[in-house]
């Protein structure tokens, strides 16, 4: 059976609110606690696992809904109570934070398909990947209608003004065409687009920052290291051991450049292979800026592939990693990943390539 299992966690008390950075942050380090989480089992050995999740951050806390099978009312209930506290207590920004609620709901839409198709030609899928898109696809049309209007459009509007401030790349480089030639990208998309990569440098930052703050208390590698990582542990794994702390450093450092250079009214070129990662992850934070408002549209996405093409102009360098579509793990393109030394992301492609001179110090 489908449950929606609500999880009301509250800051500790006497703590200061969130502010709307803050919020932003708690939902990031609350959704990789989750996709970190092994399935909790159940009695006869059934497995419980979260197949989806909306989680919404206000001043006191965060509200999650999460969505499970279970087998009954009080063992969904358990096992996020469970699922939650240890997603608290591994955080350490969390680890304070209490849960004050956690009730079980049976989800009125899905229990009455069940019922309405049980032994019948329209029967749930058995196959539970199937289903659980299903499920997904029929809950995303469900969130955005229950999305408040004028906090979606408050947000539209933020994320919109701020795009004049991209001042490297005007709207033309997100596919949109002022002379009305059809580009497939009209102008709120074009806005959001470039606005979105904005709002989501201070994520960018303030998130690295703290992976060089972890590894520094922890004195390890990533592949030793056994504290929350933001951005470092989705890197390719097979070189964590060469995360170091001052790999860290060089990575911060070339985040702080590039995203420096593109509020500049310069050209951007992407000097070296760690640029091209971090380009991957401060598209994906804007994805998910623009996604917990339901601002997420073909549009946008056409307007950033738009831009990808157009930053990687000049960017010829021996290597290209993409993000793999399943989570956010970064895959190598090629062969020669499995030798590669990773001072070599800090070297420029080419002559006229600027890398920030701590990040291209290999000595240092």
């Amino acid at each position: 059976m489908t449950y929606v299992v609500s999880v009301d966690t509250r800051l500790p008390a006497g703590a200061a609110e969130l502010d709307a950075l803050q919020r932003e942050g708690v939902i990031f380090l609350l959704r990789k606690g989750l996709d970190a989480i092994e399935p909790v089992e159940g009695p006869d050995d059934v497995e419980i696992e979260i197949f989806d999740s909306i989680l919404a951050a206000h001043p006191g806390g965060v509200l999650l809904k999460l969505f499970v099978d279970a087998p009954a009312l009080e063992v969904a209930e358990d096992a996020m109570r469970e699922v939650v506290g240890e997603v608290l207590e591994q955080a350490e920004l969390l680890s304070e934070w209490q849960i004050t609620k956690c009730e079980v709901e049976l989800h009125p839409e899905f229990a009455q398909q069940s019922l309405d198709a049980a032994d019948g030609p329209d029967v749930p899928p058995a196959d539970p990947v199937v289903r659980a898109a299903q499920h997904a696809e029929a809950r995303a049309e469900a969130t955005a209608a229950r999305l408040p209007g004028e906090e979606v459009e408050a947000m539209r509007g933020t994320v919109r003004a701020m795009a004049p401030r991209l001042t490297a790349f005007g709207l033309d480089a997100f596919g949109w065409c002022e002379n009305g030639e059809e580009s497939g990208v009209d102008r709120e998309h074009a806005e959001l687009a470039a606005g979105a990569l904005v709002y989501a440098i201070d994520l960018l930052v303030d998130q690295l920052f703290h992976d060089v703050q972890t590894l520094s208390e922890a004195k390890q590698s990533v592949e030793e290291c056994d504290g929350l990582l933001w951005y470092l542990d989705d890197l390719p794994a097979q070189f964590a051991a060469q995360y170091t702390v001052l790999f860290a450093r060089r990575f911060l450092v070339t985040a702080v450049s590039l995203t420096g250079r593109l509020t500049r009214d310069d050209s951007v070129q992407l000097g070296c292979v760690a640029e091209e990662f971090l380009l991957n992850f401060l598209l994906r934070e804007a994805g998910v800026v623009l996604d917990g408002y339901g601002l997420l549209h073909d549009g946008v996405a056409a307007a950033w592939e738009a831009f990808t093409e157009k930053v990687l102009e000049g960017a010829d360098g021996e290597l290209w990693y993409e993000m793999a579509e399943d989570g956010g793990e970064t895959g190598a393109t090629t062969s020669e990943v499995g030798s590669l030394d990773v001072n070599r992301w800090f070297a420029p492609f080419d002559a006229g390539c600027f890398v920030h001179p701590y990040a291209a110090d290999e000595g240092a």
